[in-house]
């Protein structure tokens, strides 16, 4: 059943399962302030209703989350103009880290259905979930580690460990679907007309629990990560995510996003062979 409509998230309630889904279609689902603020109120509303059990968090069109609007965050800092404030970065950025985590800290589990491509900051929403189902054929990675980003959740060495981390992190490179299973990543992947069902059959599963079990079981394996250090990972990864983008290379390529983010894209995965270089 719909319950909520905004701009750029829609919600949907299918028993004891809340469905949201990122609606910006026609950019990929990219991330935007606007995003941002639509997601944390829909999430309010999930968190609100006694009703739901489990939250499911998808992309609408050929992707889940294709990472940060580029041009929106070229034309930002622009506005900033020449003298970069380190702290008024680490703000802005710390209310995006804050939004993914919000899932990390819900009391209710969350599962993120994968598909298409899973990049950037938007590896963020998935991996601030609580379990990843994805299509065989998604492409999940972080190719900003080339030029112009540092992962701000830092949870991938939380999900993957630390050589599988870095391998994933000193290339940029990307897995698809049933790798990350193997990687630890994911617990599922399925053929992308299966992957609606699957996600669905395992969320409706989890929601037989009771709401105080969930919520305790997740307390329970939260804290244990908690404990390793991950706020101030986090926060060593904001600050570098805006010194990323900050230094000559960085600067470069806002620069050539401003004039054409397609082209500076493609440019910066050309010696890898893919991302940008795909249709």
């Amino acid at each position: 059943m719909l319950r909520a409509v905004s701009d750029t998230v829609r919600y949907d309630l299918h028993g004891a399962v809340a469905t949201l889904t990122l609606h910006r279609p026609d950019r990929l689902n990219a991330i935007t302030e606007e995003l941002a603020g639509d997601f944390r109120a829909a999430l309010d509303e999930a968190e609100a209703d006694d009703a739901v059990r489990v939250i499911r968090l998808k992309g609408a069109g050929r992707a889940f989350c294709a990472g940060y609007d580029i041009e929106w965050g070229a034309q930002a800092m622009r506005d900033d103009g020449a003298t970069w404030d380190a702290m008024a970065d680490y703000r802005m950025i710390s209310r995006f880290v804050d939004t993914y985590m919000r899932l990390w800290r819900s009391p209710k589990p969350v599962i993120a259905q994968v598909h298409g491509f899973c990049v950037g900051g938007g590896t963020d929403f998935a991996l601030c979930s609580d379990q990843i189902v994805c299509a065989d054929d998604a492409r999940i990675g972080y190719p900003p580690a080339r030029v112009w980003g540092s992962p701000t959740t830092a949870m991938w060495l939380y999900r993957v460990g630390l050589e599988r981390a870095k391998r994933l992190l000193l290339t940029g490179d990307a897995l698809d679907g049933k790798t990350a299973v193997s990687y630890g990543l994911a617990i599922e992947s399925h053929p992308e007309v299966e992957l609606e069902g699957k996600a669905m059959e395992l969320a409706s599963r989890i929601a037989k629990l009771p709401a105080s079990q969930l919520q305790m079981m997740k307390l329970l394996v939260n804290q244990a990560i908690e404990q390793m250090g991950l706020h101030t990972t986090q926060l060593i990864g904001t600050l570098l995510d805006g010194a990323a983008r900050h230094t000559p290379e960085g600067a470069a390529f806002t620069q050539a996003a401003a004039q054409d983010v397609r082209a500076a894209v493609a440019r910066r995965d050309a010696p890898f062979g893919d991302y940008g270089q795909q249709p």
